[in-house]
C-alpha cells in the first residue's frame, strides 16, 4: 500500500471527526464560554489524551487479532461493514437534540484545571460510540495497512482533530449560535456519507488484497 494512501486516509478520517457533531462538541463550547479559553483548552486536552489511549488500545487489539493471517480478511470486512453501518446511521437514523438547559453545562472554578481535564478525559472515554469508532477504524485499517502506516494515519487524524478543537475553543461564541438543528442534521448527513464511502473503499481494498495474497 502506497504511503500517500495512508496519508489520504489519515486526512479523510480527521475531517470525518471534525464534521461529526456529538455531545463533546457542545461541551467544548460550553466549557469555553463558562470558564474561558483556559478552561476550554484544559477540557480538550483531556479529550485528546482519551483519544490517544483509545487509539492505542484499539490498534493493539486489532494488531493482536490480525497477527493470525487467516483472520485478516474477516477482520477487514467486519471493520468496513461497521463504518458503512455507522455512516447509514448518521445519514438516516441519528436524532438531533440541542441541549441548552443549565444542568448539562459543566461548571468549574477557574483554578480547577485538573478537574476540567479529567472531565474531558472521562466524558470522551466513557462514550461507547467513541471507542467503537476507533476500534472499527483500527480494525478496518489493520487488514490493509502496515503498523507504521497506521501510526501515520492516526497521527495525521489526531493532529487535524486537535487543530479543529483549538478552533472550537477560540470561536466558541460564534459556533454555538450557528449550531442549529438544521445545520447539525446536514453536517451529520455529510459525515455519514463520507463514512459510507470510506467503508466501501476499505471493503473493496480488503477483498482485492486478499485475492492478491491468494495468488
Amino acid at each position: 500500500m502506497y504511503l500517500w494512501h495512508a496519508i489520504l486516509s489519515g486526512i479523510t478520517l480527521g475531517f470525518v471527526l471534525i464534521i461529526s457533531v456529538g455531545p463533546v462538541v457542545f461541551t467544548i463550547i460550553k466549557q469555553s464560554l463558562n470558564n474561558g479559553r483556559v478552561g476550554g483548552f484544559s477540557f480538550i486536552a483531556g479529550v485528546w489524551l482519551s483519544d490517544l489511549v483509545l487509539i492505542v488500545l484499539s490498534n493493539a487489539f486489532s494488531e493482536l487479532v490480525t497477527s493470525l493471517l487467516e483472520y485478516r480478511k474477516l477482520l477487514g470486512i467486519i471493520g468496513s461493514i461497521f463504518l458503512i453501518t455507522l455512516g447509514v446511521f448518521y445519514v438516516f437514523f441519528k436524532k438531533i437534540k440541542l441541549r441548552t438547559e443549565e444542568g448539562t453545562v459543566f461548571r468549574f472554578r477557574k483554578r480547577e484545571m485538573a478537574k476540567i481535564f479529567s472531565s474531558g478525559f472521562l466524558i470522551n472515554t466513557l462514550n461507547p460510540n467513541v471507542f467503537l469508532f476507533w476500534l472499527g477504524t483500527a480494525t478496518a485499517f489493520a487488514s490493509e495497512y502496515s503498523f507504521n502506516q497506521r501510526i501515520l494515519i492516526f497521527s495525521i487524524c489526531l493532529l487535524i482533530n486537535m487543530a479543529a478543537d483549538v478552533f472550537k475553543v477560540l470561536m466558541a461564541g460564534k459556533l454555538r449560535s450557528r449550531l442549529t438543528l438544521r445545520n447539525i442534521s446536514l453536517i451529520n448527513k455529510v459525515s455519514g456519507t463520507i463514512l459510507i464511502g470510506f467503508g466501501v473503499a476499505l471493503l473493496i481494498g480488503t477483498i482485492l488484497l486478499s485475492k492478491a495474497h491468494a495468488h
